[in-house]
């Protein structure tokens, strides 16, 4: 993204008056695997996305953080990630790896047939 995509959008990251303002006025307090730079202001707590401005793509340790569910950043009020914890997704809606169950238009429209337990409706 260029400089002037930098200064008049924000749907591609945070503006360049955002990132000024939270660098000059905030305080940084933490990053997050993805490269997300998360910063207090007085009460309020904010993120700057490292890419696209997607909520989906805030792992769920730091949107409690970000909701105020917890005071302290997560590497210090949450314990240790379990064994059976995956890592957190962004949202893969209308990307490649979205999910297609069998019989949909995108996996060629072919679904089982219907078994015994299915009886069509007529009109009398």
């Amino acid at each position: 993204m260029g400089i002037l995509g930098s200064i008049f959008t924000w749907w591609n990251g945070a503006t360049i008056g955002t990132s000024l303002f939270m660098r000059r006025h905030g305080t940084q307090v933490g990053k997050d695997d993805l490269g997300n730079l998360y910063f207090t202001a007085g009460a309020r707590r904010m993120v700057i996305y490292a890419g696209s401005n997607d909520a989906s793509r805030v792992p769920p340790e730091w949107q409690s953080w970000l909701r105020g569910q917890i005071d302290d950043v997560p590497e210090k009020a949450l314990g240790p990630r379990r064994a059976f914890q995956t890592p957190a997704q962004p949202n893969l809606t209308g990307t490649g790896e979205t999910y297609r169950p069998a019989g949909s238009l995108s996996r060629g429209g072919k679904r089982a047939a219907a078994t015994g337990d299915y009886q069509a409706w007529t009109p009398e």
